[in-house]
C-alpha cells in the first residue's frame, strides 16, 4: 500500500491545497502531518501574536481533517528529523510540501530532500500554494531573474493562467501513526498578544471570505485608503498562514470591476514580492538599492514611535491599534514607515522588526520588502518620497474619525482639528508635542 506524506507549513487548509490533494491522490494512505520547528520557535521570527493565531489555526485545521476521515499529526522538533522518523514509522514512499521562498524555507526543502533519499522516499514541492502565482514561473522578457518593477510584473500577472481551484478530498484514510497533542499558543511562543487579535483558522477564513466577496469588495477601489471606513478585507493573516488559498482567492475575483480590479492588484503586491525575496534572498535583511547616507540612532524617537506618542496623531493611532489588534490597514503601514525611516531617518530594520512583532499576517517577504519599499531602498521608483503625517491624515482620514477611535485622550477634539491638538491647548501630560518637525507630500 502506497503511503504518503502532507507536509503543512503555511499552507494550513484543507480546501484548495496541492500538497494535500496529491499526497492523497498518489497515495492509498495520507499522513497529514505538522511538526513544530524548533527552529522557528527558538528564532527571531517568533511572535506570540502569530502563535497565537497559528495554535488556532492548527486547531481548525485538525477539525477539518477529521470532517474527512483524518487528523492532523503533530510532531516537535527540527523538522527534518521529525519527519524522517514518520516516514520511517509508516513505510512512506513520498512528502509533499509547499514550494515557498526564504532563505529557510529553501535550506529546509535542500536538506529534507537529501535525508529522504537515504531512504528511498521521494520529496515534491507544490508552486501556487502559499502564493497565487510560482515564483519561478513570471520573469521578465529581458533575461532577468525577476520584476524589480511592479507595474509590468502586475501585466504579466494578470495575463497568466491561473491552475484550476481543487477543492478538497473527499474523504482520507490513515495508517497507524502516533501523534503529540495540539500545540497551545503559549508553548509556541510566550509572551503578550494583543487583545484584540483575529481568530486563526481555514473555517474563520472562509467565513471572512465570503463576506467579503458578498459586497465590500465592490467598494474596495474607492475606500481602501480610508482609514476610518475599516474598508479592506482582513484576508492578510489567513493569506499569510495559507487557511485561504490565494489562487481561490484570485479566481473568484470579478477583476472587470473596479473594486475586484484594485483588490486583485494588492494580491499580485503580494506575489511581487515572494518573486524577489526569491531571486535575492539576502534583501530580508540587506538593502535592495545601497543607500548612500548613514541612519540616526534615537533610541528615545524609536520608543515614541513604537509607543503611539509621536505627537503625530495618525501615527500613534496607528500604531497603537498595531498593538491592540496586531494588525493595521495599510495605508497606516505605509505613513507609519515613512515617519520612520524617512521623517526620523531611522535605520528601516528596527522597524520591521517591531512589525514582525505584532503583526499577525508579517512575513518576510511582504513586512520587508515593504518596508524596504518605503524606506527608499526597495523598488519604489520614487525612492526620495516622503508621507508627511499631517497631509496624510487630511487625506484619509479627513473628518478625524479613525485617530479619535485609537486616541481616546483626544477624543474631545471635533472634526480635522484632531490632527494638531497642539493647537487646542492641549496639557503635554495628556497627549505630547510632535517630536520633529515633517515635510513630505
Amino acid at each position: 500500500m502506497t503511503v504518503t506524506i502532507a507536509l503543512f507549513t503555511r499552507d494550513l487548509r484543507v480546501h484548495d491545497n496541492p500538497v494535500l490533494t496529491a499526497a492523497h491522490r498518489e497515495g492509498a494512505s495520507v499522513v497529514p502531518l505538522f511538526v513544530v520547528d524548533e527552529a522557528i520557535a527558538a528564532g527571531r521570527f517568533a511572535a506570540p501574536n502569530r502563535a497565537r493565531f497559528l495554535a488556532a489555526a492548527l486547531g481548525e485545521l485538525d477539525a477539518e481533517l477529521r470532517a474527512i476521515g483524518g487528523r492532523l499529526v503533530v510532531r516537535r522538533g527540527d523538522v527534518v528529523t521529525e519527519v524522517e522518523r514518520v516516514v520511517a514509522q509508516v513505510h512512506a514512499d513520498s512528502v509533499h510540501i509547499a514550494a515557498d521562498v526564504s532563505r529557510y524555507s529553501s535550506k529546509r526543502e535542500q536538506a529534507l530532500r537529501e535525508r529522504l533519499e537515504q531512504r528511498d522516499c521521494l520529496l515534491h514541492t507544490h508552486a501556487s500554494s502559499i502564493t497565487a502565482s510560482d515564483p519561478a514561473e513570471l520573469v521578465p522578457s529581458t533575461g532577468r531573474d525577476h520584476f524589480a518593477v511592479f507595474t509590468p510584473y502586475f501585466r504579466r500577472w494578470a495575463e497568466t493562467h491561473q491552475r484550476k481551484s481543487l477543492g478538497k478530498p473527499r474523504e482520507l484514510t490513515m495508517p497507524p501513526v502516533d501523534s503529540d497533542p495540539l500545540p497551545e499558543a503559549e508553548e509556541l511562543c510566550a509572551g503578550p498578544t494583543s487583545p484584540q487579535l483575529a481568530v486563526g483558522g481555514e473555517t474563520t477564513g472562509r467565513k471572512v471570505l465570503r463576506d467579503w466577496l458578498s459586497g465590500p469588495i465592490e467598494g474596495y477601489e474607492e475606500h481602501n485608503d480610508d482609514l476610518a471606513a475599516d474598508a479592506t478585507s482582513h484576508l492578510s493573516a489567513y493569506l499569510h498562514f495559507g487557511c485561504v488559498s490565494p489562487v481561490d482567492l484570485v479566481r473568484r475575483v470579478d477583476m472587470s470591476t473596479p473594486g475586484g480590479h484594485a483588490f486583485a492588484r494588492q494580491l499580485a503586491w503580494r506575489d511581487f514580492h515572494h518573486q524577489l525575496l526569491a531571486a535575492r534572498p539576502d534583501a530580508a535583511w540587506s538593502d535592495y538599492r545601497p543607500r548612500s547616507k548613514p541612519w540616526r540612532d534615537d533610541p528615545q524617537a524609536v520608543e515614541a514611535w513604537k509607543e503611539g506618542r509621536t505627537g503625530y496623531p495618525v501615527i500613534d493611532a496607528a500604531m497603537r491599534q498595531l498593538l491592540a489588534e496586531g494588525w493595521m490597514p495599510g495605508r497606516a503601514r505605509l505613513i507609519a514607515a515613512s515617519f520612520l525611516a524617512k521623517s526620523l531617518q531611522v535605520d528601516w530594520r528596527i522597524g520591521a522588526e517591531h512589525f514582525l512583532r505584532w503583526l499577525v499576517d508579517a512575513d518576510l517577504a511582504n513586512n520587508q520588502l515593504n518596508w524596504q519599499w518605503a524606506a527608499g531602498t526597495g523598488t519604489d521608483t520614487r525612492p526620495n518620497r516622503v508621507l508627511n503625517p499631517l497631509r496624510q491624515a487630511k487625506r484619509y482620514d479627513p473628518d478625524g474619525e479613525y485617530v479619535r477611535r485609537w486616541l481616546p485622550e483626544l477624543a474631545h477634539i471635533p472634526g480635522p482639528a484632531v490632527h494638531t491638538p497642539w493647537r487646542e491647548n492641549i496639557d503635554p501630560a495628556d497627549y505630547p508635542a510632535p517630536i520633529i518637525e515633517c515635510v513630505g507630500m
